[in-house]
């Protein structure tokens, strides 16, 4: 993927992210459900990432960083796996809604391990989240998307972080991952059908729907100021199954997936009335 597409894509869908309560929606001022105090925060993430899903080598992205959330309604703990989401639901200890996912296209003229196969789509993944807290430390959230355009898969995501904080402004998080899919989405990123094969000279693969990987992340967050955000994050996921067998990853890649980066934001504050 090209940073430049993840700009244009990024800034496209603006990335915002708001929670909505019912009392909001029934709001009947000027500003309809938007009316109140709210917090637009601003900044930019760049980090090094596998060249492709399954890839041996890595390259350097940067993506903008925008959300939008109504003050004196934070999340307890966010991370950045997590993906834009709609709260519905928030008792404080559950907190449950919609949930998307920008799905960047994949170009495989630009890699040399995937000329001969098919190119990915830009497209997107819809669903439903749900988070709680089983201690004061601890959260567990888990997503389920429908993929649109890129593929119609159905994907799963299981992630716990145990949070402390080592002191006011600095906070230190991190805990296991889990991803699963059906058949589409491994097709779509694992497969090669056999006129690709003979284009590329990758093995066949046909592969089913199953467990994608299993993981760890972790990050070190410090409020810098009380508006300036920053973070130094990173993630490893073992390939499984589906993915794991997949000539692409057999052949020309590794199961390994490795991802470092870091993070700035700036948040700003105004009032709509």
């Amino acid at each position: 993927m090209k940073t430049g597409r993840v700009f244009a894509a990024a800034i496209l869908l603006l990335g915002v992210s708001a929670d909505a309560s019912a009392a909001d929606m029934a709001d009947n001022s000027r500003f309809g459900p938007f009316t109140g105090d709210w917090s637009l925060t601003v900044g930019v993430s760049t980090y090094a990432e596998p060249e492709f899903e399954g890839a041996s080598g890595s390259h350097f992205g940067a993506v903008p960083l925008v959300s939008f959330s109504r003050r004196g309604t934070a999340m307890r703990f966010s991370s950045r796996n997590d993906n834009i989401s709609l709260g519905l639901v928030d008792t404080g200890d559950f907190r449950a809604g919609l949930t998307g996912k920008l799905i960047f296209p994949r170009d495989s003229s630009d890699y040399h391990a995937l000329k001969g196969l098919h190119d990915v789509d830009f497209g997107g993944e819809l669903g439903l989240f749900a988070e709680f807290y089983p201690l004061d430390w601890m959260r567990v959230r888990g997503e389920v998307r429908k993929g649109i355009v890129t593929h119609d898969a159905i994907v799963g995501d299981l992630a716990i972080d145990a949070f402390a904080n080592l002191t006011p402004v600095l906070q230190i998080s991190g805990g296991p991952r889990l991803s699963a899919a059906t058949s589409d989405y491994f097709k779509t990123y694992y497969g090669v059908n056999a006129a690709e094969s003979l284009a590329s000279g990758l093995s066949p693969y046909s592969p089913g729907g199953g467990l994608k990987s299993a993981g760890f992340g972790g990050a070190l967050t410090w409020k810098t100021t009380d508006k300036v955000t920053t973070s130094l994050f990173g993630e490893y996921e073992h390939l499984l199954g589906p993915a794991a067998d997949s000539s692409i990853v057999k052949e020309r890649g590794s199961p390994d997936q490795f991802l470092f980066g870091v993070s700035a934001t700036y948040r700003f504050d105004f009032s709509l009335r």
